[in-house]
């Protein structure tokens, strides 16, 4: 059984990538982990290391609310919650369905706040905890053929600006971590989802343009390792101070700072030359 006197943490998408090594990580700063996913086998490797895994897939109420059921008879509560699952959903507006745009926003937004909810209560009790939502630089910019993903992306980073100011009168901090481009399967999957959704039709030539160049910016060494978001978590929550928002990784505080200091028409055009 986990003890309650010890420090909790739970770390959602913890099947691969950088839930993974955030959990690793975790583990060796002395925390007890729970680790979620919907794959349990892929978790097995946590397990080993001390961690408890849960089956949850985080766009489904009724997995989230079991787990932090148990959460709560096992461990009273997390010192810390890492909202860490999500995933990408490419493709030109027109061809993506609304159920399909609802389904990101459930996995990348609402399933994250309804976790936090529910784990809340506790860490008002305690007067304490960190709640640590993985954004993107997608959270700060944009690129073609991502309206969806960048939607729900740029929704929780308003959300948790506005939880951080509710919550600090109770000494619960917020932060969002914003990675750039890290060493996972986050191009694969958006560019076999977009040669999937739109390879033939109006959006045809584009598809296949920002499929490649997504394919081509990710794995093989071309981004950083998941471990360096890992760090900034670590650094996060080991804060008594934390910043709001850490960018890391590949390109991040680069493109973010491109946005923000040359305007929306230069950004538009360093996207689009991306592209060619």
């Amino acid at each position: 059984m986990f003890d309650r006197q010890k420090k909790t943490a739970l770390v959602t998408g913890a099947s691969s990538g950088m839930g993974k090594e955030i959990a690793k990580r975790l583990i060796r700063d002395g925390y007890q982990v729970y680790v979620a996913a919907r794959q349990m086998e892929k978790m097995e490797d946590l397990a080993a290391l001390g961690a408890r895994p849960l089956r949850m897939d985080i766009s489904k109420s009724e997995e989230i609310d079991a787990a932090v059921a148990r959460i709560l008879a096992e461990a009273d509560g997390v010192d810390v919650l890492v909202n860490n699952a999500g995933y990408g959903l490419y493709g030109p507006v027109e061809d993506i369905g609304i159920d399909e745009a609802r389904y990101q926003f459930e996995v990348n937004v609402f399933g994250p706040a309804r976790l936090t909810q529910l784990l809340l209560p506790a860490m008002r009790r305690k007067k304490a905890g960190t709640i640590v939502n993985i954004t993107s630089m997608g959270g700060k910019i944009y690129t073609l053929l991502g309206a969806w993903y960048h939607a729900t992306k740029h929704a929780l980073e308003g959300w948790s600006d506005s939880l951080r100011l509710e919550l600090a009168p109770f000494g619960i901090k917020v932060v969002v971590v914003e990675p750039g481009h890290i060493e996972t399967g986050f191009g694969d999957v958006v560019a076999d989802g977009l040669s999937r959704r739109s390879g033939s039709g109006a959006y045809a030539k584009v598809t296949q343009i920002v499929a490649k160049t997504t394919r081509a910016s990710y794995g093989h060494g071309r981004g950083s390792d998941p471990r360096v978001i890992a760090d900034v978590v670590s650094t996060a929550v080991g804060s008594a101070k934390p910043r709001t928002r850490y960018a890391a990784g590949k390109y991040a505080k680069m493109m973010i700072g491109v946005r923000k200091w040359f305007g929306d028409r230069m950004f538009d055009r360093l996207i689009l030359s991306m592209m060619r």
